[in-house]
């Protein structure tokens, strides 16, 4: 096999085009060693990441005995029951769960939501100097905003706010099988809370979407309990956590180029392409649950065959040059914009309205209350999380510029 690039590395983080490129110059699908996950195939273009992700019948995310691709033999339960949702379900399962949560979001219209999520926004931007400066963007802003839109529209507590904060932060440490085994005791301590609270739910009714899944669920019996709570896991952690990186990861590229923050300032109409281009070059992202080969095939000129596993990287099809002009440059006018940051096929993104919406509430919200933010250090002193798959600064600290 040849040398790769380290997917944890801030090396790679800093600047992923580097390594895409010298992936790419092996091949559009390359054999790689991915943490946890182990040796996988991986798509290094826009055309083989397409086609991969629209083909569920030869590229599952099962294989025909049931077990899920990215699972191994070694992970308990607690990791087990969560991983069995819609996200790794191939058909007639995925379109069952899809359409009982379909049904459920329907009822809670996410575009009515917005000038709700902007008065968070801006009461957290308020906020942010309150414990002091230098801020932490993250913890005092980028992480808070997600978590608490997703508790309003699942209906749970903001008093356990604290607790998902914390969890998330726990999600954030995971790097590989012993930081998985680590936090196997607050995922536990999770799922039992969530099964706790779908009871009350069924009990006692409530608002949010909790209370409608478990009302899909009596009126039409299509899902299990085991489901349900992974249904609300995938929810509360796909509805808080990539969200938490975009708003991040964004401003930190309006943060080291100021420029490209005053030009965004002056004509705030412009913030919908600009987050596009956020998705598609910050891309939080970066790869695919990994798929089972379901039958031999050729994918981008490699015979791929039954039993591989394959996972589309999203970072390297969201700088193909035979798609984007200059995919290296940001270019927040971009347009148009081809990026697949929401996946593509049966499995894109449920939440892609939520996420737009809010990273554009909290992007328009911090910059407005704070027009001279700045870092509090220098660009290339800012660290990555290093966790393998997901693009995410660990610390990112501002300061109110005068």
């Amino acid at each position: 096999m040849a040398s790769q690039p380290d997917f944890a590395s801030d090396v790679f983080n800093r600047n992923p085009a580097a390594g895409i490129a010298a992936l790419r110059a092996r091949g559009h699908v390359v054999e790689v060693r991915f943490p946890i996950v182990g040796r996988v195939w991986l798509t290094t273009t826009h055309e083989t990441a397409a086609a991969m992700l629209k083909d569920s019948a030869t590229f599952s995310l099962r294989k025909e005995d049931g077990e899920v691709a990215g699972l191994r033999w070694w992970m308990p339960k607690s990791i087990t029951v969560v991983a069995d949702n819609m996200l790794t379900m191939d058909e007639p399962d995925h379109t069952r769960l899809r359409g009982i949560v379909d049904e459920a979001f329907r009822r809670r219209a996410v575009l009515d939501m917005q000038p709700h999520i902007r008065t968070i926004a801006d009461r957290l931007a308020d906020e942010l100097f309150a414990a002091g400066r230098p801020a932490d963007l993250i913890q005092r802003y980028a992480r808070i905003l997600p978590v608490s839109v997703i508790c309003e529209l699942l209906g749970l507590p903001l008093a356990d706010r604290p607790a998902f904060i914390a969890w998330a932060n726990a999600m954030n440490r995971l790097k590989g099988p012993i930081s998985l085994l680590r936090m196997m005791g607050s995922l536990s301590r999770m799922r039992r809370y969530l099964e706790q609270r779908l009871q009350a739910a069924r009990e006692e009714g409530g608002e949010g979407l909790i209370a409608e899944l478990v009302q899909v669920e009596k009126e039409r019996g299509r899902i299990t309990r085991d489901e349900m709570v992974a249904m609300v896991f995938l929810l509360l952690a796909g509805g808080s956590e990539t969200t938490t990186h975009l708003i991040s990861g964004s401003a930190f590229e309006l943060l080291r180029d100021p420029a490209r923050r005053d030009w965004l300032a002056a004509d705030w109409s412009r913030l919908g392409l600009a987050v596009e281009e956020f998705l598609r070059f910050v891309s939080p992202v970066q790869f695919t649950k990994p798929r089972y080969v379901r039958r031999e095939v050729e994918l981008g000129g490699v015979t791929l065959k039954k039993g591989d596993r394959v996972m589309a990287m999203i970072a390297a099809a969201n700088i193909d040059p035979d798609v984007h002009e200059s995919p290296d440059r940001m270019d927040l006018a971009r347009k148009p914009n081809r990026h697949i940051s929401f996946g593509t096929g049966i499995h894109f993104c449920l939440g892609h309205q939520l996420a737009r919406i809010e990273a554009a509430c909290a992007l328009e919200a911090l910059f407005v209350r704070w027009p001279r933010l700045r870092l509090a250090v220098k660009p290339e002193q800012i660290r990555w999380s290093g966790r393998p798959g997901i693009r995410s600064i660990d610390k990112l600290p501002v300061v109110a510029g005068s």
